[in-house]
């Protein structure tokens, strides 16, 4: 780890400090042998005062359970109809994985209880069908769960929900992670899910609005494996009924847990509830993170130096295109109100976040502000991005006469010797 990444953590931890995560992880990858790596990702968390609810399935322990006993299951993950004998065979394998979650944090000096904190009734009859021993949340025990937390131990919560009448149903662990997260106001839910399940499905985006996830539910269900749609359907949920952040990652890979959640970008897919990206006005307190940014391409001589002084006295101009809130490109607008003109300037994505289309949003950004400041002729000047200019915002070249007075002498006295590059803007 260098410097740069502790410091990029290091924006996240008073955000999170005292916020609720409920992780919901497959039986399956407590199963691999990564699981003890994700133990020690939660052991980070609860270091940094980060309160944690683990949520676990058990579809693979159930299928593991059925073979050695030579019993078939009605269903294994909850979403079925749970006969008898296959609720038998849940409860054995659910109490079993809960007992050696809780053994795996103990190991890493983690304090863990199992609770049972899941009212739950009957699915019923759907489709005609009786879904028998198959259960939906009714309730969840709030306070009990609270109680935990704020003692600083770890709540552990199987798929399993009970009745007023000492019944016990299997739940499907996807919702039971909605509804605590819901009830307990969570910050996150990070469902991790096996790595068999990314590698049969296609390509997830890394960021997902809610209507877009919906939208991938519409037209391209086919092409995920089950557990990743299970995972899109109630992250959506989730995110409608209030969580403001939903994380699908894979289990198997080594640090996910904690590069998703301390880093811009991430290594899963993220389905945000409200407006993940913005753009903004910069203020001064800002000044050093444009100068930050543009460092590298003004050593490059991509970009015209600019010190403090005189981003400052334009202020104004400047722009902040921002993902979770940390800054991640600039642009600026100078405007040439007697000759309706107006440059783009300072257009910069920094590397790590670069061939996302974060460059082509600023462009689009700035047309549309240029045109609500009456701007027919946007211009602007380049010694090495032209090309994408020119391809990917429509510019096309001129001759440096076509520049406002003002801006052609600083051009000449330059001595850069920059493309002149014009957009005609129609209102």
């Amino acid at each position: 780890m260098n410097v740069s990444d502790l410091r990029e953590i290091l924006q996240y931890v008073p955000r999170f400090r005292e916020r609720t995560f409920v992780v919901a992880v497959d039986g399956e990858v407590v199963g691999s042998e990564n699981f003890s790596n994700v133990l020690l990702d939660i052991a980070v968390l609860r270091s940094l005062s980060i309160r944690v609810v683990i949520v676990h399935g058990a579809s693979h322990q159930i299928q593991a359970l059925s073979a050695e006993r030579g019993q078939a299951v009605s269903n294994s993950d909850g979403i079925g109809v749970t006969d008898a004998a296959t609720l038998r065979l849940s409860i054995d394998a659910a109490i079993r994985l809960t007992n050696e979650i809780m053994e795996g944090l103990s190991s890493v000096d983690l304090r863990a209880a199992y609770i049972n904190a899941l009212i739950a009734h009957p699915a019923g009859i759907l489709g005609g069908v009786d879904q028998q021993y198959t259960g939906r949340v009714e309730r969840v025990d709030v306070k009990a769960l609270k109680l935990l937390l704020d003692e600083g131990i770890i709540p552990v919560v199987p798929p399993l929900g009970f009745d007023g009448e000492g019944r016990t149903y299997r739940v499907n662990s996807d919702s039971i992670a909605v509804e605590v997260a819901e009830e307990l106001s969570a910050a996150k839910i990070l469902y991790l899910v096996p790595g068999s399940g990314f590698a049969v499905s296609a390509d997830l985006p890394r960021q997902l609005s809610v209507s877009d996830t919906q939208e991938i539910l519409k037209k391209r269900r086919g092409e995920f494996a089950q557990g990743i749609v299970s995972k899109l359907e109630y992250g959506a949920r989730a995110c409608v009924q209030g969580v403001p952040r939903v994380h699908v990652l894979n289990g198997g890979v080594n640090e996910a847990l904690l590069t998703e959640i301390f880093s811009h970008e991430g290594v899963g897919t993220m389905i945000y509830s409200n407006e993940y990206q913005q753009v903004r006005r910069i203020f001064k307190k800002d000044v050093r993170a444009v100068m930050s940014l543009i460092r590298q391409s003004v050593r490059n001589e991509e970009l015209v130096r600019r010190n403090r002084a005189e981003i400052i006295e334009r202020l104004e101009d400047y722009w902040l295109l921002e993902i979770d809130r940390s800054p991640i490109a600039c642009v600026a607008l100078h405007l040439y109100p007697e000759e309706s003109a107006g440059e783009l300037a300072c257009l910069h994505v920094s590397k790590a976040h670069e061939n996302q289309g974060h460059g082509k949003k600023l462009l689009a950004f700035v047309e549309n502000l240029a045109r609500e400041k009456g701007v027919k002729n946007l211009f602007a000047l380049s010694t090495q991005a032209y090309s994408y200019l020119q391809q990917k915002g429509g510019y096309h070249s001129a001759e440096p006469s076509f520049l406002p007075a003002a801006r052609r002498a600083k051009y000449e006295a330059s001595g850069r010797n920059s493309m002149v590059l014009l957009k005609q803007l129609r209102a």
